[in-house]
């Protein structure tokens, strides 16, 4: 078991505490600052127990110049004063004696922001090699240092494990809570246990499906990998996405585990995206139909099942989500799961967006705020982030 922030005497001391701030931004407007808010309840115990709390997070993609300029925490820090009701110093820089001096300078219950931790990717990808030079770096600013950025913890970053290999260091609350909702939901559900998978391609999921299938006791595919399922069953798809390095996985899969694999029966489908939208079974697909969403009978289908299980675990969306004409079998599934008493995982990505933008965010037992990280839990993988922190 991994040390928390609970098993450190914070009064005094410098605490780094790496977040996930990296929110859409547009035209110099935070569009959803759910992940700065959710980073909250961690430092204002840093801040309740007498820390010097120094902020690290990353904002984008940083490989040019431009995306330099466009990527700045300096909106999200002025952001993090409303919501901290106090004065959050923001750095303009990464390193050096600016944010030295202002480090030194911190006193009990203060929060120091530095700037984007990418913009260290700009000269040789320190940042995300993990650079021994400036993981020590940013370690040397602190006393002890948390992790409670779940969703870059599957990466070995020097924010991350760069710092935890040189400090003290445990967990924050946020991946406190992802470790303790899908891995011990993984390792002990409530039975009957379902998992839903969605999504565009079968093999950004086949970590999850090889570790998931012997655990389940059903797996519901939805979304454009579906289809690839489908014709390794021998249905005529048209042409909906086909992952064709997968379909002899997908054939393998459902030899070995037909019982457990829960396939579409019917589709929305159109021969022009989002235009002449039409309900087809299977066995009606033209040659240059797109299925684009699991039709009516595949969603009650779904329902019936899931109706029985006690713990869901769910990963994908079941459609192109993002357009109406599209989105009614992932929101139909949302709702219905909504209304239940299951332990429901939304496993992050697009799944948690979906969940959140349909106005479902404080419906289930869960919301990853991780999408490669949740999908690597599920996988069964060590996370690097966690590995590298302290153990009890």
């Amino acid at each position: 078991m991994k040390k928390s922030i609970k098993d450190f005497n914070l009064k005094n001391k410098r605490v780094i505490i790496r977040v996930d701030f990296n929110v859409p931004i547009k035209d110099e407007k935070i569009i959803d600052d759910n992940r700065i808010k959710m980073s909250l309840k961690t430092i204002n115990y840093a801040i309740e127990k007498g820390a010097k709390v120094i902020l690290l997070s990353h904002l984008g993609r940083i490989k040019t110049l431009e995306d330099k300029n466009q990527n700045s925490l300096k909106i999200v820090s002025n952001r993090l004063s409303e919501l901290l009701g106090k004065r959050v110093i923001f750095i303009d820089t990464t390193r050096g004696e600016k944010l030295d001096n202002a480090v030194k300078k911190l006193k009990n219950g203060d929060v120091l922001l530095i700037e984007n931790t990418r913009f260290e990717d700009l000269n040789g990808n320190l940042e995300s090699n993990n650079n021994d030079e400036l993981g020590k770096y940013w370690a040397s600013l602190g006393d002890i240092f948390i992790n409670d950025a779940f969703a870059t913890s599957h990466r070995s970053h020097a924010s991350n494990v760069g710092i935890a290999s040189n400090l003290e260091s445990g967990i924050g609350f946020l991946v406190e809570d992802e470790l303790e909702k899908i891995g011990k939901t993984i390792d002990n559900p409530k039975r009957p246990f379902a998992v839903i998978l969605g999504g565009a391609k079968v093999s950004d999921k086949i970590g999850v499906i090889k570790n998931l299938v012997k655990k389940a006791d059903f797996i519901l595919i939805g979304g454009g990998m579906a289809y690839t399922f489908l014709k390794a069953s021998g249905c005529n798809i048209g042409l909906s996405l086909i992952d064709e390095q997968s379909i002899d996985f997908c054939k393998q899969l459902l030899n070995g585990y037909k019982e457990k694999i829960i396939l579409p029966v019917d589709s929305i489908v159109s021969k022009v995206f989002n235009k002449d939208i039409t309900l087809k079974n299977n066995n009606e697909f033209d040659y240059n139909d797109m299925a684009l969403d699991i039709g009516n009978r595949t969603i009650n289908l779904f329902k019936d099942i899931l109706k029985n299980c006690n713990t869901i675990i769910w990963n994908g969306p079941l459609g192109y989500y993002e357009v109406e004409s599209y989105s009614n079998g992932t929101k139909e599934i949302l709702d219905f799961l909504s209304k239940s008493k299951k332990e429901v995982i939304i496993g992050g990505g697009d799944t948690s967006s979906a969940a959140i933008n349909f106005g479902y965010k404080n419906s289930f037992t869960h919301i990853s705020t991780g999408g490669g990280a949740s999908l690597e839990l599920l996988e069964g993988k060590i996370l690097p982030g966690i590995d590298a922190i302290d153990n009890k």
